[in-house]
């Protein structure tokens, strides 16, 4: 619906935002359809009513649809993307078309270099542009919302995305890079609630959740503690 390929949201939800290369479609792939299925079981089973994720708490019917004839995954030989070869041995990578419900030839994709870094992404008006800032953005509000409910604080946060992840920046770490100010002020433009700590860091007069070079994190009550 975006109007980009599968190629390209995962060329730009990837290096460009500092997560791993497999990008959106390729992680499932990797993950395995199957065990996204039990994932958005799991978040319909605890999260409570109201919560965002539970937007996410089912699987898209392509993906449903997917699973339902076995094409989960690498582990399964193919999911959105697949590897075959031609008569001669060769092998090359195929993306499942999911449109036209058939496999065409992957396309390589070289993203513009304004586009190679989050900050140009996420603010950029084009197709891809929008998308991160939908997929991404939504992201980053949605972990702005979870201090105290996972965590007392975002330096911890930041840790498990980071650790548990592969991400290079945490959740508050991008925010920090993008500019919570700009956030704010985007987010009023379009009419949405701003996420608790983007609250916090207004009133507390900081355009950061870090400072001085990482050793003193905002809290919930506004005022910085030690990392």
């Amino acid at each position: 619906d975006a109007g980009c390929t599968m190629e390209e949201i995962d060329a730009a939800l990837s290096k460009p935002i500092g997560v791993p290369p497999t990008g959106l479609f390729g992680l499932w792939d990797l993950i395995g359809l199957d065990v996204m299925d039990l994932v958005a079981a799991n978040l319909r089973d605890n999260l409570p009513a109201g919560d965002v994720g539970l937007a996410y708490a089912k699987l898209p019917q392509v993906a449903q649809d997917m699973l339902a004839r076995g094409q989960i995954g690498r582990k399964a030989g193919a999911g959105f993307y697949r590897m075959s070869k031609t008569g001669d041995g060769e092998r090359f990578k195929e993306t499942f078309d999911v449109a036209a419900g058939d496999w065409r030839g992957s396309a390589d994709v070289e993203l513009p270099d304004n586009l190679l870094n989050a900050v140009g992404l996420l603010f950029d008006d084009g197709p891809l542009g929008k998308l991160a800032w939908q997929v991404m953005g939504g992201t980053l509000l949605y972990a702005a919302d979870l201090v105290p409910q996972i965590s007392d604080d975002v330096v911890n946060i930041d840790n498990a995305i980071r650790w548990g992840f592969g991400w290079r920046q945490g959740p508050f770490e991008l925010l920090d890079a993008l500019g919570p100010e700009r956030i704010i002020d985007r987010l009023e433009d379009e009419g949405r609630p701003i996420p608790k700590m983007l609250q916090v860091i207004r009133g507390a007069g900081s355009n950061s959740f870090y400072r001085k070079n990482g050793a003193e994190y905002l809290g919930l009550d506004g005022a910085w503690h030690s990392v």
